[in-house]
């Protein structure tokens, strides 16, 4: 069995030669300390991006098989992006920047987390309609134009990439980007923008909703259309926090389910049955929705802040929901023993099936590579 066969086996309850060893990328300055202590070299911690030859050669170094987030990730987004302008520097070095989806945030030097919002540029009607809306229009360059990673080679989808794809040798699961039916709205507006809008302004807030899914159902249609059969669908949102969603639940089923289940009911008709969906946070609220409209696979189950399991969901809405991630990353940077403890919890959870563990996020900072070179092997003995 090559990977590919094992995952497909793995998330649909069929028997499998061993367990998938799958991860979810790292933080940049985590390959930054592996390339200072000599595991890899400056390049490789500079080209690394998810799914490109290089990641595939670190995860094989790790003990990896493959990122999850392997998918073509065609340009679903605003085209062209916001250009990105410097508003501000300070005198302590930090700079305030207008970036690519038109967000004024704060930059500090020596920050790796998500930089602070300060300000948004879509606040109405006027915005929406000049620097948004033209920017989120279906056109074929869309597809052709998006890189491909597969093996050791990167090639636009039009110019060799296709024909990667079609290959019947693939060892790797390759999904298709379903893109994001509110997580970009979210970015665009900011939390607090979003929320008065939907009460000052609910016509603009169902047009920017209804754009954005046209956008992302044509998209979708196109790379079906390719004749590519891709292995899973894959949704982006990160709508929800620590506590719960960022929005209600009961509006979330009601103008953005129809849009999962027309994306969704279209991968179906393709051959393709998985359909992940990547939201951070306490997502609890939100499953049932997205398992009602044909998401079935939850990443990455954040393990690590609020204890997230896919036991729990699994004993509520039984076998048809399927997850990836859950694994708790914290444990790279303590020892062996935290490693066996981690390995052992995740036991039982591996025995419901339909599960797969992984790094609940990206690998970070202070994650030492012998230990993530010890949990790849013990996974192997635990579970190959």
């Amino acid at each position: 069995m090559n990977n590919r066969a094992r995952t497909l086996a793995a998330l649909n309850y069929q028997p499998y030669d061993r367990l998938p060893l799958l991860h979810f990328g790292f933080w940049r300055e985590a390959l930054y300390q592996w390339a200072v202590e000599g595991h890899l070299n400056e390049v490789e911690a500079c080209d690394w991006a998810d799914g490109n030859p290089t990641d595939s050669v670190i995860s094989r170094r790790l003990g990896f098989d493959s990122n999850w987030s392997m998918v073509f990730d065609w340009k679903s987004r605003l085209v062209p992006p916001i250009e990105e302008t410097v508003v501000e520097e300070h005198p302590d070095g930090s700079r305030v920047v207008l970036n690519e989806d038109g967000m004024l945030v704060l930059k500090k030097i020596g920050i790796v987390s998500i930089p602070t919002e300060v300000d948004h540029m879509l606040k109405g009607r006027p915005a929406w309609q000049e620097f948004f809306r033209p920017r989120l229009q279906f056109s074929q360059d869309r597809i052709d134009e998006a890189p491909v990673h597969f093996r050791h080679q990167s090639l636009p989808f039009a110019a060799g990439g296709r024909e990667l794809l079609l290959t019947q040798e693939r060892e790797h699961m390759v999904g298709l980007s379903c893109g994001s039916l509110l997580g970009v709205i979210r970015n665009w507006l900011g939390v607090v923008g979003m929320s008065y809008l939907m009460a000052d302004d609910e016509a603009l807030f169902d047009e920017m909703i209804e754009t954005v899914a046209e956008l992302c159902y044509q998209g979708v249609k196109a790379a079906l259309s390719t004749g590519v059969h891709f292995d899973f669908g894959h949704f982006w949102e990160d709508i929800c926090f620590r506590s719960g969603p960022l929005v209600n639940p009961k509006m979330f089923a009601r103008k953005i389910g129809p849009h999962y289940k027309r994306i969704t009911d279209l991968l179906h008709t393709h051959g393709v049955q998985l359909v992940s969906l990547d939201c951070d946070g306490k997502i609890d609220a939100l499953v049932p929705i997205w398992l009602e409209n044909g998401v079935n696979v939850m990443f990455p189950v954040e393990v690590g802040t609020w204890k997230a399991s896919i036991k729990p969901w699994r004993e509520k809405y039984g076998r048809e929901l399927r997850g990836v991630g859950g694994m708790d990353k914290k444990v790279f940077a303590r020892d062996y023993a935290a490693i066996d403890a981690e390995v052992e919890r995740l036991r039982p959870l591996v025995e419901l099936g339909g599960y797969i563990p992984c790094p609940d996020h990206r690998i970070p900072l202070g994650a030492k590579w012998e230990n993530i070179q010890y949990y790849c092997e013990r996974m192997r003995q635990v579970f190959g």
